[in-house]
């Protein structure tokens, strides 16, 4: 069997047209291209569903995407509040931090103060031969301090005191810090 010009023969050289078979009709043309239309059109069917799933696999995913950002602006916007809120918690404890520095200075100034009074007293004592505190305990010293009555009867005395100690107080404060 041959192919020429579109016929195959099957190698007889007579002039019969029994072992000839002709691709060139037309039906047969015919049925050939609308096989090929037929795959054509499933080939563009099959590249349009394709086609289809890539575009909603694409919209999905833009979609989770468009979800995560959304969360994470919301978790941005918590943190930031959180962090707000503890930056201001911060700054007042700061400031009261400040305040109770400062108070505790100003008391340590007073407690040094009133020790020297306790000394100066003390020591004046110690010049009048009935008392005499000089060997006692420091605990001794400050629960005899803490016996005088400020707001009694013996208040012009204690002012009285203070007045006379003032001065010398007043040069010694700073050797407390």
């Amino acid at each position: 069997m041959t192919l020429s010009g579109g016929t195959i023969s099957s190698g007889t050289s007579s002039g019969s047209s029994h072992g000839t078979r002709s691709f060139g009709s037309e039906g047969d043309m015919v049925d050939l291209q609308a096989r090929m239309e037929l795959k054509r059109k499933r080939r563009m069917e099959s590249n349009r569903e394709s086609a289809k799933r890539s575009r909603q696999r694409k919209q999905q995913h833009l979609d989770d995407l468009n979800s995560q950002v959304d969360k994470l602006r919301t978790t941005k916007q918590q943190l930031m509040t959180a962090l707000n809120f503890t930056t201001q918690n911060y700054e007042a404890a700061e400031a009261q931090n400040s305040v109770l520095r400062t108070q505790m200075m100003e008391l340590e100034s007073r407690l040094c103060a009133l020790r020297q009074i306790i000394c100066y007293m003390n020591a004046n004592h110690v010049a009048n031969p009935r008392e005499t505190t000089m060997n006692a305990h420091p605990a001794t010293i400050m629960s005899g301090a803490a016996n005088y009555d400020t707001f009694g009867a013996s208040e012009t005395a204690w002012n009285s005191g203070m007045q006379m100690v003032q001065q010398p107080i007043d040069h010694l404060m700073y050797q407390c810090f």
